[in-house]
């Protein structure tokens, strides 16, 4: 049995409902209503019974719920202990794109005056999980784009203009700037569903009232920009982000009547171990 699945079980038992606990997990339902199956398999007793409008739990289930949290909470505060027993460690920070803009260079001079025989090391999370990392505790801190998932904190790092990626051929390409009333009927590269708020926010839903075309679904940079320049559709970047990622075939125009992304830093709420206070303490 693994930890992951009492996590599972233990997020169910609260919200009794799988829909708003594959939320707070940020797995898919299908993939969380598995697990379920699978650990009550192993366990041999059901833990839920199904009923309509959510999920209600066995005396088995029921019985076994304070235990759970007991080993969860223990192996927590074990990791904890041990993190903090270390003369030395890595600070892992997760991103879903480049940062740039100076950020990470200050901030790596400034940590590792302050914690010295640290390092920090750098995660790539893809679109699926809007946290960075935070969520499953992959990442100490994150570089995200707001809005952030519920439970992190955040600092807002910089505030750009909206810019969209368009294939050079593409007829709105010669343009030093364009409305985003042009782009409406235009197909987009979306992140995932799984990105949520996120996945809205690059879609400008916060500026249309209709639905966008979605002509494809990217979980990376990398795999957003081939669609562009495979001519599927265009995608909204942030400002600075259009100079760190440079593609043959792509062009970037400013996009006027969009409100500004919001680049931050996130950390878990209540997490104040001295490690992440120093990174926090030596961004720009």
């Amino acid at each position: 049995m693994h930890l992951r699945e009492l996590r599972y079980f233990v997020a169910v038992a609260e919200e009794l409902n799988v829909t708003r606990a594959s939320g707070r997990l940020f797995v898919s339902q299908p993939a969380l209503s598995k697990q379920l199956r699978t650990l009550e398999r192993q366990l041999g007793f059901p833990l839920f019974d199904r009923v309509h409008g959510g999920m209600a739990l066995t005396r088995q289930g029921r019985a076994l719920l304070p235990f759970a949290r007991e080993l969860l909470g223990r192996w927590n505060a074990g990791v904890e202990a041990a993190r903090a027993a270390a003369p030395s460690g890595t600070l892992i920070v997760g991103m879903q794109t480049a940062v740039g803009r100076g950020i990470q260079q200050e901030t790596l001079r400034g940590f590792r005056a302050a914690m010295p025989g640290w390092e920090l090391s750098l995660r790539l999370v893809n679109w699926t999980d809007p946290s960075a990392g935070l969520a499953d505790g992959g990442s100490d801190v994150a570089f995200v784009w707001l809005p952030a998932v519920a439970g992190v904190e955040t600092r807002v790092l910089a505030v750009e203009r909206r810019f969209v990626a368009l294939a050079d051929s593409h007829p709105l390409a010669g343009r030093e700037e364009i409305p985003f009333d042009e782009l409406r009927d235009e197909a987009f590269i979306a992140l995932p569903a799984e990105a949520g708020p996120l996945r809205d926010f690059w879609l400008a839903r916060d500026a249309r009232d209709d639905d966008p075309v979605i002509a494809a679904t990217a979980s990376t940079a990398d795999e957003t920009f081939e669609g562009v320049t495979g001519g599927l559709g265009v995608a909204l970047i942030a400002e600075g982000n259009a100079s760190l990622y440079s593609r043959p075939g792509v062009v970037y125009r400013p996009v006027s009547g969009l409100p500004p992304a919001r680049l931050a830093v996130a950390w878990r709420r209540g997490d104040h171990r001295p490690q992440v206070r120093a990174f926090l303490d030596a961004l720009p």
